[in-house]
């Protein structure tokens, strides 16, 4: 979205053209990605997939897309499976996957009881499929309001990108105590993990068990609602589009759309009067 928003000028900064833009600084990553069309349908088939039955592997998954009459391999579907961060469920956690070289912090929310905003923020990436190409979208969810208090899309899922969205969450809306996440290397970095510690005051990190999608139950049912009631109606043409697309769906989300599990009051609603 940069190169067809947001552009270096002489006078006029990238931080003021987003305010005129009514944008998110951080939601301007974007170029294209490219991938042929076969890849692209076989992506957005495991996407949905991944809704229905995030515990296949690599070989379940081979056999599911030839039947869809797809010519594949194990070879392939693997790293289709890696370029849409498809993490396959296990009953147990899986600690044979851990990257060695970054610390992995304890689960906090285990018996917590989340009862104010800003007590615990759940952040995550998923992969968000285009017409003509894919897209990386993160949010950042208040835990006790569902509200979002920040997302942004990306064609790289980076470490940076990551931090700088949840910097700017924390410049608007104020610093949650905790923030969870699962144990990808972006939420291992030293960028991420030195964003939370190096504070004066520190925000606890708490990550989810290996291969458990219970963990963090709140943001993967937020993934379901963006696909299914915005994503998969609409065949976004690329990155322009698909901002736009997103933009007014997070508004309604957090502006119109009642919970449930809220009394049938909007996210934005509850986190504007709670305490």
């Amino acid at each position: 979205m940069r190169r067809e928003m947001v552009c270096k000028h002489p006078k006029i900064s990238m931080t003021r053209q987003c305010e005129l833009l009514s944008i998110y600084r951080s939601g301007v990553y974007y170029k294209p990605v490219p991938e042929s069309d076969e890849n692209l349908e076989i992506m957005r088939m495991l996407d949905e997939q991944y809704l229905k039955t995030p515990f296949y592997g690599i070989r379940r998954l081979t056999r599911w897309l030839k039947k869809q009459g797809k010519i594949v391999n194990s070879k392939r579907v693997k790293r289709l499976m890696g370029v849409i961060g498809w993490q396959t469920l296990y009953r147990r956690p899986n600690t044979s996957w851990k990257n060695k070289s970054h610390k992995v912090y304890p689960y906090l929310l285990k018996g917590l009881k989340i009862e104010r905003k800003n007590q615990v923020w759940a952040v995550d990436i998923t992969y968000v499929p285009m017409r003509r190409g894919f897209m990386y979208l993160f949010a950042v969810i208040d835990l006790h309001t569902r509200y979002v208090v920040n997302w942004s899309i990306s064609n790289t899922m980076t470490s940076e990108w990551c931090a700088s969205v949840i910097e700017e969450a924390i410049a608007n809306h104020g610093q949650p105590e905790i923030i969870n996440s699962d144990q990808v290397s972006q939420f291992t970095s030293f960028e991420y993990i030195s964003l939370l510690t190096d504070r004066q005051n520190p925000i606890k990190v708490s990550m989810d068990g290996k291969g458990r999608a219970i963990d963090n139950i709140f943001i993967e049912r937020l993934w379901k609602s963006v696909k299914y009631e915005c994503i998969y109606l609409h065949a976004f043409e690329d990155g322009v589009q698909l901002y736009k697309g997103l933009d007014e769906y997070f508004t309604f989300y957090n502006c119109n759309r009642g919970h449930q599990s809220l009394e049938y009051k909007t996210p934005e609603e509850v986190y504007k009067n709670a305490a």
